[in-house]
């Protein structure tokens, strides 16, 4: 059996995760053999590596699994994506330099953890305090690993090794910018639910006669019945379509001759400045984006021209209705969003040459750096 350099973990991730993917696909290029330990269908993992999967768990079993799979991995560097998971990693690396079998460890840090409780409907009174102490835990556990890897400038700027990995697109992985359908047709990739703009894209569409709407992600389990029963509704029956979690060279298929991207975020505590991945990979289909302006969003639209910004639904709605009659406004952005695409790839040879490096540090049996 071939041996594996790089084993990604995730207890919180499902495999068709896109992050995930491109991380796969970078170190994979470079000549790293991968394997992928997760959530979900093996089937939807990334094709480059080899996936083993486990069922989704929560509370007490997700807190096992965290702490389980580090130890399942066969590779002498180990990628976690969660907090959890990196606690589990931090243990594994601990008791394994006692037994002098090196094993390096990556944590992937990608978002602020403890302002993404706060929007979460489910994180209050001890389940709020065990989240916490569970990110907490894991940010130690990442400023202590052999490499940390966060997504953006803001996040452990103290961290003693640290690598930028942004959420920008891998262009293998989209269609690249198309000719648009001759009906509207408005698109959305990504994780659903209220504060991701779910209801407001469902409301703007629904005021907008004429369009329809594609939504390829999973809907968060406590805003389904109401999504279902928005998406039945008369104005919108037969007008949304909802494709759930796909793998990302799938999902993003569907933005092949969509006429715009929509970004409605609400302005929550973790997304007000937060740069979300989705905005790149719209300009590099070329599809012009119709965003709430969080503060960074509002600022690359504005620099580049490929976009605008709406504060409610109705405001969306209303765009959505002049650009169907033939607003020349539209064609101006999807020129720009054209001409900005390119500019927003790529950007992953830093993570590879430092596990790279990790891998071969531990081939050879180095020494485990002593961390704090």
């Amino acid at each position: 059996m071939t041996a594996v350099d790089v084993s990604i973990v995730t207890s919180g991730h499902d495999v068709a995760d896109a992050r995930l993917h491109r991380e796969v696909a970078a170190l994979a290029r470079a000549g790293l053999r991968v394997e992928v330990l997760g959530l979900g269908d093996a089937a939807a993992g990334p094709p480059e590596a080899t996936v083993r999967t486990w069922p989704r768990r929560g509370g007490v079993g997700r807190a096992r699994l965290a702490l389980a799979l580090p130890w399942r991995a066969a590779a002498p560097v180990v990628v976690t994506l969660d907090p959890d998971a990196a606690v589990g990693a931090h243990l594994l690396r601990a008791l394994r330099r006692l037994r002098r079998r090196p094993v390096r460890v990556v944590a992937d840090v990608h978002e602020d953890y403890r302002l993404l409780l706060r929007d979460r409907a489910w994180a209050s009174g001890p389940r709020r305090l065990a989240g916490d102490a569970w990110a907490w835990a894991g940010e130690r556990a990442a400023r202590r690993a052999d490499l940390t890897v966060v997504a953006d400038d803001p996040l452990l700027p103290d961290a003693p090794r640290r690598v930028v990995l942004r959420n920008l697109p891998d262009p293998a992985m989209l269609p690249g910018p198309s000719e648009p359908d001759a009906e509207p047709r408005a698109v959305y990739v990504g994780d659903l639910r209220r504060s991701r703009g779910l209801f407001a894209m469902l409301e703007a569409v629904a005021a907008a006669p004429g369009w329809r709407l594609d939504l390829v992600g999973p809907i968060a389990a406590d805003d389904r019945p109401e999504a279902e029963r928005r998406m039945a509704a008369a104005d919108l029956a037969g007008r949304v379509r909802w494709f759930d979690r796909l793998p990302p060279r799938r999902a993003w298929e569907h933005a092949r001759g969509a006429w715009v991207g929509l970004l409605l975020l609400e302005p929550t505590p973790a997304f007000r400045r937060a740069m979300p991945s989705k905005l790149y990979e719209y300009l590099a289909c070329g599809l012009p984006v119709l965003a709430t302006p969080l503060e960074r969003v509002a600022a690359l639209l504005d620099e580049t021209g490929a976009g605008v910004t709406v504060t409610s639904a109705e405001e969306a709605a209303g765009r959505l209705a002049r650009w169907a009659d033939g607003d020349a406004e539209l064609a101006r952005l999807r020129a720009a969003a054209r001409a900005a695409g390119d500019a927003f790839t790529g950007g992953a040879d830093a993570f590879v040459a430092a596990c790279a490096a990790l891998v071969a540090d531990a081939r050879r049996g180095g020494r485990i750096p002593r961390s704090g």
